[in-house]
């Protein structure tokens, strides 16, 4: 269902691939930014770049769920870093080494930014997940709103 790509000839990534590949009629999830709020709308961990990334880690994994997927099955993110400090961003890069997004591993591109939409915010993270196909059409979550758009 999804093949990881590393291409010879260019520098071996770390803990991501350079592309993932997934077969025709393969259903896709593309996921909007999470971040790092708590359910009631809080930011988690102010002025602390490593513990934003994990409740945007915890926040990725509930919409993954609730699309009927999972962190293994991420193809690709995006992951914003209000810094310009390559230790910062290593840092943050770490929580998502370990969060299980990297035992695919996914295409990942990792990206120092001067600010995000809510104040204080210093992680984002936008991914892109297959839905399994035994997964059920509806979300696993009776919480979850469903908007149709034609």
């Amino acid at each position: 269902m999804i093949q990881r790509i590393t291409v010879p000839g260019l520098f071996p990534p770390p803990t991501y691939a350079h592309a993932s590949v997934v077969g025709a009629g393969t259903r896709l999830a593309f996921l909007a930014g999470s971040v790092p709020l708590d359910g009631e709308g809080r930011l988690v961990g102010e002025g602390d770049p490593v513990r934003q990334a994990e409740q945007v880690i915890a926040n990725l994994t509930e919409q993954v769920r609730a699309v009927g997927s999972g962190l293994r099955h991420v193809l690709s993110t995006e992951v914003y870093v209000v810094s310009a400090e390559p230790g910062i961003l290593a840092a943050v890069w770490e929580v998502v080494e370990a969060s299980g997004l990297s035992a695919g591993p996914h295409s990942s591109t990792l990206l120092g930014v001067s600010c995000l939409g809510y104040p204080g915010q210093l992680v984002e993270i936008t991914a892109t997940a297959v839905v399994l196909d035994d997964a059920p059409a509806d979300a696993p979550n009776a919480d979850v709103t469903r908007r149709e758009h034609p």
